[in-house]
């Protein structure tokens, strides 16, 4: 079964097998544009750890199924070539590396 992947990132094989696993979920994974697809592929392997991963990978099959498009509360894939990153964006990236230091 070919499972649609997003429009940077190519689908992981946990997200895929977990959406295999759930006709809904993949239902309307087939149904949102490749740009959000692209989004919670971004969003679940965007992650440090194994445990966050995981959570990330059942949380798009039951968020996709009570009908979330994107992931929430998320500043988006930063790996994207083909437009600039956003103001807003950028704030959240700054915010975050001073976090970090």
């Amino acid at each position: 079964m070919r499972i649609s992947s997003g429009t940077v990132h190519t689908l992981s094989a946990d997200l895929q097998k977990a959406l295999a696993a759930s006709p809904k979920a993949l239902a309307k994974w087939e149904d949102i544009t490749p740009l959000a697809r692209n989004e919670w592929i971004c969003w679940t392997i965007s992650v440090k750890t194994d445990a966050t991963r995981k959570d990330h990978v059942k949380r798009v099959v039951s968020e996709l199924i009570e009908g979330m498009r994107r992931p929430c509360c998320w500043i988006g894939c930063i790996h994207r070539k083909d437009k600039a990153v956003s103001k807003s964006v950028q704030w959240a990236l700054d915010k975050r590396a001073k976090v970090k230091k």
